[in-house]
């Protein structure tokens, strides 16, 4: 009982990480939607209409997904030694379930898997995910209903955004009435997936449910005001709302009897996936440092104590497992945006990377902004992929860097709001196993740069605030910082500082940051053509020109 386990159930797998406090020892064990679950017909774990703006999931895949990955475990004969549970999942999902949910959840017959049994429970068949961005008009009319866009982002954290679950619960209730009058529970996906594990429709914390466009972030109580704004009867639909990280008591008798886990392991309330990276990467506490994830979506973040008043409309508050807060930015076009131009020229990631490392800071002022989706930051809602100073569709080097530059620029530039610049970034997700990438973002922060040997993030916060939980409840005092020590801090794998000169490239008065800042502005419809500054850069820091 001295192991904890974290779930993390991404846009495109469902991982599991085993923590042992005792000796720092990690299990780590992975599924993958498409390859596993070919029936569901997913592609990088959604479903996407054609050519439309709906993103979806079929949450029946998710169940799937965790009946076989505690399977894994009990085969591994690592349940019976799990003393408390923690669960992520990718933020802003909403899962839709019937009057039958709760009768049959704390019926769960352990002969058979889980959906065989609650293939019946949901009023909805798919659940919207935070890549979709359908809901422009349901935003508008929230904003206008809490009047304007500065309000809701004081009241609920961000401004009305299409892919929180508000938005996307008011899109369903006005284009299917009949099934949302049949929905008793709407979860989010972090707060369901913790449903399967205590056999009831369980609570969500502030870290998911601020997510939400539905929450008083400084009440931390859902808003009145926003559901009224949203749909009719909400609040009793609702999951109850935990302000910082709760027992929700033991796991259900079907995960005791079939997946071998002891009646007195605990689970704690679940969480996004950022704000579980926020204590995966050591953060909890931790002013100075900030972290990137790169993965299906870029991210930004960091913790904060308290709430500033200052006026803002890009970004986003969700609470923490301390009860405080933490800001994020995503930007959408991430990783599946580098991807898109990695296949494009038929390059390996190495070859990527390489590209990075041997071409010029700046990209002799070639800009691209690829906007190969719609966009969450900046709000684009029509995508375009524009590209300045030259940079031609066919020219392989300058069309690599020209991506990987302005995602980090754009990153740079749109977290101005979220206070002081770190001194060091940790970096997390897929991309942080690509040197180039790591080199560019020191570049551009003028920051130092790390990134560890445990890339599971999400999922390893969900296991440390279970053994913090569990631990400090038996008296056995384990700070946030100490748990993540045994686990990260030691195995660094790789450490990133800056030059100035190459620095002084983006930050110089002329440099590329202000550039670049001119070419968006433009492509966005509320500034000037960038050419002249373009000219202008080039003149200074390009040779030969």
């Amino acid at each position: 009982m001295n192991q904890f386990l974290g779930l993390d159930l991404s846009t495109q797998s469902l991982t599991a990480v085993v923590i042992d406090p005792s000796d720092g020892e990690v299990h780590r064990y992975s599924i993958d939607f498409d390859e596993r679950y070919p029936a569901y017909k997913t592609q990088k774990g959604v479903l996407v209409e054609g050519e439309s703006k709906v993103v979806h999931a079929d949450p029946r895949m998710w169940v799937e997904a965790v009946d076989d990955i505690l399977n894994v475990l009990r085969e591994k004969r690592l349940s019976p030694r799990i003393g408390c549970i923690g669960v992520s999942a990718q933020q802003h999902g909403t899962v839709y379930l019937n009057r039958k949910a709760e009768y049959v959840l704390s019926r769960l017959d352990s002969s058979q898997p889980l959906l065989q049994q609650i293939n019946n429970i949901f009023s909805r068949p798919t659940s919207p995910v935070w890549m979709d961005s359908s809901t422009h008009q349901e935003c508008l009319e929230i904003t206008a209903a809490l009047g304007g866009e500065a309000n809701v982002v004081r009241l609920t954290g961000s401004r009305a955004t299409e892919r929180f679950s508000g938005p996307q619960i008011r899109k369903f209730w006005k284009e299917d009435p009949s099934s949302y009058r049949k929905t008793e529970h709407i979860g989010l996906i972090s707060s369901f997936i913790t449903s399967l594990l205590i056999g009831r429709v369980a609570p969500v914390d502030s870290g998911d449910g601020f997510g939400t466009n539905l929450a008083d972030i400084r009440k931390g109580k859902w808003s009145k005001e926003a559901l009224i704004a949203t749909s009719p009867d909400l609040e009793s639909r609702l999951p109850k709302l935990l302000g910082k990280d709760e027992s929700l008591g033991t796991v259900a008798q079907y995960l005791v009897e079939r997946y071998g886990f002891t009646p007195t392991t605990e689970v704690i309330v679940g969480s996004g996936d950022n704000p579980n990276s926020l204590v995966g990467l050591g953060l909890i506490g931790e002013t100075e440092r900030r972290a990137i994830s790169l993965g299906t979506s870029d991210t930004y973040f960091g913790y904060m104590r308290k709430l500033s008043d200052g006026e803002r409309s890009e970004g986003h508050i969700f609470g923490t497992a301390d009860g405080n807060y933490m800001f994020l930015l995503c930007f959408k076009n991430g990783s599946l945006a580098r991807e898109h131009i990695k296949n494009m020229y038929n390059l390996s990631w190495n070859d990527f990377s390489e590209i990075l490392l041997t071409t010029s800071p700046g990209n002799d002022g070639r800009i691209m902004l690829p906007f190969f989706s719609s966009e969450i930051t900046p709000l684009v809602l029509n995508p375009k992929v524009w590209r300045f100073g030259g940079l031609a569709e066919e020219d392989v080097k300058g069309n690599v860097r020209g991506i990987a530059e302005a995602q980090i620029m754009s990153m740079y530039l749109h977290s101005a709001w979220a206070g002081k610049r770190p001194k060091t970034i940790l970096v997390t997700g897929g991309g942080s196993d690509n040197p180039g990438l790591l080199k560019l973002i020191s570049q551009v922060f003028n920051a130092v740069v790390q990134t560890f040997e445990v890339k599971d993030s999400a999922a390893l916060g969900a296991a440390i605030r279970a053994a913090h939980w569990s631990l400090n409840k038996k008296g056995i005092a384990k700070s946030w910082n100490e748990l993540w020590d045994l686990f990260t801090k030691e195995k660094a794998a790789e450490t990133v500082s800056p030059y100035e000169e190459e620095v002084q490239i983006y930050h110089a008065k002329d440099g590329l940051l202000s550039v670049y800042d001119s070419c968006e502005k433009f492509a966005l419809g509320f500034g000037e053509n960038p050419d002249g500054k373009l000219r202008r850069f080039r003149r200074i820091f390009v040779r030969n020109t």
